[in-house]
């Protein structure tokens, strides 16, 4: 018997909804879809991303931290249906839908049904003999129907903190999935999705530099108003990181502007001598014992963000003591890595940056024009974990990353350069011979 219900309640989801699972997940289905360009990975993403939207941003940008599981006194309660809801709500198309959802009398859980797929689109259209626009355009009737039905219940509480760390855990992902969705459209309003995140990553982006970032020092967290007085370590990684992120998307010098200070912040209030960093800063209330985290958990530890963030600062400047400081932060794990390498994985992906293998573009052009954007889509559109991209008209403007300096336009084009090391290929004014650097 215990092993059945093991077996059940293994894949039923939990129904507490966090923002940093949201974060990380959402950003894990964007990079599979630019791998396997499979459009079930990308709807993931896209609705993960729309249901952050809708369900957790704070109307001045910020994003909350949870919504309960619990509503009306049970767990999932505002999440489930019972078989004859369905059938009220959809009528004539019930049928359909229990075939997508594998519907039953009994439910999944607990008597009701949590929504699984059954059958995928392609399954259904040939089982309905339907077109895959029909299949889907059914499927999205459906939902909303039942949207608008859900809306009407009680709702679970919301945990309206708002956190640094996990917001720049969400900021970094919704940067990305701007960029990357407009790269490389895959479904019809993928341009307007890609704006709309494009905003909500600038409007979150300002709500953090500013209310929590109070008379120019990071906090922790906000609530009505009010920020908190600590801060920690990851507040900082996960923050530079998301702002990098932001960069890299809109090219406004004012997100790399404040990652840099950011980051030279945390070297001041957090780094051990003896290597690596301490998760609470020098100036916050003295403990017996300075904590120093090293393991990823559910979120990755703050020594590994700040690791990370100090690699794509190198790679942005040219200047060796973010470098060296990350080096000297790895070897503090080294033998972990080796060892337990699933509770290490967020600085397994900063060993890899460190060996070397990163990639460093810098693009000349005009913003709006034809083969500059098409540069820009051409690095963004495929997954490259190891590249870091710059931008910029032609002067470059005030506090634009040390990767731009002395990067002329060549014949008046829009002109990339591809570089290692700050050691740059033949600058590339043609697509091909661009997409050619990247990967060799």
């Amino acid at each position: 018997m215990l092993k059945t219900q093991l077996r059940l309640y293994d894949w039923v989801h939990y129904y507490e909804k966090m923002l940093y699972d949201n974060a990380l997940l959402a950003r894990a289905y964007l990079h599979a879809w630019q791998v396997f360009k499979d459009p079930f990975y990308k709807r993931i993403a896209v609705e993960t991303l729309e249901f952050i939207a809708r369900e957790m941003a704070h109307p001045q940008g910020g994003f909350y931290s949870s919504l309960d599981a619990d509503s009306e006194g049970e767990e999932g309660r505002f999440y489930v249906w019972t078989q004859e809801e369905i059938k009220d709500i959809l009528g004539g198309e019930y049928e359909f839908f229990e075939t997508a959802y594998g519907i039953t009398a009994k439910g999944n859980w607990e008597g009701r049904t949590v929504l699984q797929r059954a059958l995928d689109d392609s399954s259904l259209a040939a089982r309905f003999q339907l077109d895959l626009e029909t299949v889907q355009a059914k499927l999205a009737d459906a939902h909303s129907r039942l949207y608008t039905t859900r809306a009407m219940r009680v709702r679970p509480a919301t945990d309206d903190k708002i956190l640094t760390a996990w917001n720049g855990l969400m900021l970094a992902t919704v940067a990305e999935a701007s960029r990357v969705l407009e790269s490389g459209s895959l479904l019809p309003t993928t341009d307007q999705q890609a704006g709309q995140l494009q905003s909500l990553a600038v409007r979150n982006a300002e709500f953090l530099l500013s209310e929590l970032r109070p008379n120019g020092k990071l906090r922790r967290a906000w609530r009505d108003g009010k920020p908190t007085n600590e801060v920690f370590l990851e507040d900082y990684g996960a923050l530079i990181l998301g702002l990098l992120e932001l960069y890299q998307t809109d090219f406004n010098n004012k997100w790399f502007a404040a990652a840099k200070e950011l980051t030279d912040e945390m070297i001041e209030k957090f780094h051990d001598p003896a290597g690596g960093f301490f998760d609470t800063p020098n100036d916050a209330e003295q403990l017996l014992l300075r904590p120093k985290d090293l393991q990823d958990n559910a979120t990755p530890s703050g020594n590994a963000l700040a690791c990370e963030a100090l690699l794509k600062l190198a790679a942005f400047t040219d200047e060796g003591r973010y470098h060296d400081l990350a080096e000297e932060s790895l070897k503090q794990v080294t033998g972990y890595l080796l060892r337990y390498p699933l509770g290490f994985a967020r600085w397994l992906s900063a060993a890899e940056n460190a060996l070397g293998t990163m990639k460093q573009v810098a693009v000349m052009g005009e913003a709006g024009e034809e083969n500059f954007e098409r540069m820009l889509k051409a690095i963004q559109v495929e997954y490259r974990p190891n590249v870091v991209t710059a931008a910029s008209s032609h002067p470059i403007k005030e506090n634009s990353p040390a990767l731009l300096n002395d990067r002329p336009m060549k014949d008046n084009k829009a002109t990339a350069f591809v570089c290692e090391g700050f050691v740059c290929k033949l600058p590339a004014t043609e697509i091909e011979t661009l997409i050619e650097q990247l990967n060799s």
